[in-house]
């Protein structure tokens, strides 16, 4: 009696189970039914089918994907204008002394050997009777010397016709080689006098105490730090500072992560605050070699062409800098959905069937979005219309 009720218990638990799994695939069925019946897109061997009659495929737009050059690597970087150091000159005292003009204004262009300020000093007037004395005793060692070689020729035809010892003759040229070696001495003593007279900007044609301090290099006079009456006795202090303007650097922090795309000789475009509409070229002169602590930034120096001298010292503006092109495939954004984390496009295998493939992406340039990994130029995707095969 137990035995037949075990049995008829099993009987029944058998066809409960069957009778659920029955009504388990039966919502599928009907789903698939009512999707395809629908014309949406279904999925078949891991591709996703479209009928090519249904309304939903008519809302595809298909086209094949281009190739582009497009900037790699692109680096911004706030920057400013600075003097170029390489055409820049402080003008420094050649010798202590007093001021007795300052010949240069503020803003002055200026030339190379321009006067910019006179001085008086006593040791001008050194060099100048210095240099006096030198071309006195030259003269005087020049006279003795043409009086040496007169008693030479007179003595020698003396002792031809024996009217003088030998000793004589000897003691002549004697007194010769004496007066020659003076004579390179002396004009030894004028070279260097006048060496320092050209120090202090004196000329040795028009020898004065007054010292006129003038331009080393052409340019625009960007400081003064001097006014007449002063006496300046520390000579490296400078009097005023000379840059030539017509190319200028312009300054910029990179950021470290970013240092390493930058390298001397690239070309770069600058913008400016005072200038907004336009963009300015310039090349990548020199790269700092320390990197700055605080700021975790590396100063890049860029040098510009400034003829017109719009370009002024302090400006503010940015540096961008942009690696070389590349060639790489590219599609509109319309085309990219993301599913489960990753940007995926549909690529046309056959009319209405298309396999969904994950792409890598770069950053956006402009209207389009270049792929780095996942597409070839030439490739046919849906470029629009590819959220309504997105798998929700």
């Amino acid at each position: 009696m137990r035995r037949r009720l075990v049995a008829r218990i099993g009987s029944v638990g058998i066809l409960v189970l069957v009778a659920g799994c029955g009504h388990g695939e039966a919502p599928a069925s009907s789903a698939a039914t009512r999707s395809s019946a629908a014309g949406g897109p279904t999925n078949d061997r891991g591709l996703v089918k479209v009928p090519t009659d249904s309304p939903q495929f008519k809302q595809l737009q298909i086209d094949a994907v281009r190739a582009a050059a497009v900037p790699s690597d692109e680096v911004v970087a706030p920057a400013r204008v600075g003097i170029n150091p390489n055409r820049t000159a402080r003008v420094l005292l050649p010798v202590a002394g007093r001021i007795t003009q300052v010949i240069a204004k503020l803003g002055d262009a200026v030339e190379q050997g321009q006067p910019l300020a006179s001085i008086e000093s006593p040791d001008a007037d050194a060099a100048v009777i210095g240099y006096q004395q030198a071309q006195a005793s030259a003269r005087q060692a020049e006279a003795t010397l043409a009086k040496a070689q007169a008693d030479v020729d007179r003595v020698r035809d003396l002792y031809e016709h024996r009217a003088v010892a030998q000793k004589d003759l000897i003691a002549a040229q004697n007194d010769l080689a004496t007066a020659r070696a003076a004579v390179t001495t002396s004009l030894a003593a004028v070279d260097q006098a006048t060496r320092k007279l050209r120090l202090f900007g004196l000329r040795p044609d028009e020898p004065q105490a007054r010292i006129l301090i003038r331009a080393p290099i052409g340019g625009k006079v960007l400081e003064i730090n001097v006014a007449p009456g002063e006496y300046r006795t520390d000579t490296a202090a400078p009097l005023m500072t000379v840059a030539d303007l017509t190319t200028i650097w312009m300054i910029s922090e990179v950021p470290e992560p970013s240092i390493r795309l930058i390298h001397a000789g690239d070309r770069v475009a600058i913008s400016l605050v005072a200038y907004p509409d336009e963009t300015f070229s310039g090349r990548v002169a020199r790269i700092a070699d320390v990197l700055d602590p605080q700021t975790r930034t590396v100063k890049v120096y860029v040098e510009m062409a400034n003829p017109d001298g719009r370009l002024r010292p302090e400006m503010f503006g940015s540096m961008r800098h942009a690696g070389a092109p590349r060639t790489l495939p590219v599609v509109p954004p319309s085309a990219i959905v993301q599913e489960f984390g990753r940007a995926t496009v549909f690529v046309e295998r056959s009319s209405g069937a298309f396999e969904r493939r994950a792409v890598t992406l770069a950053a956006r340039t402009g209207d389009v979005v270049p792929v780095l990994d996942g597409l070839a130029a030439g490739d046919r995707i849906i470029v629009d219309g590819a959220v309504l095969l997105k798998e929700r």
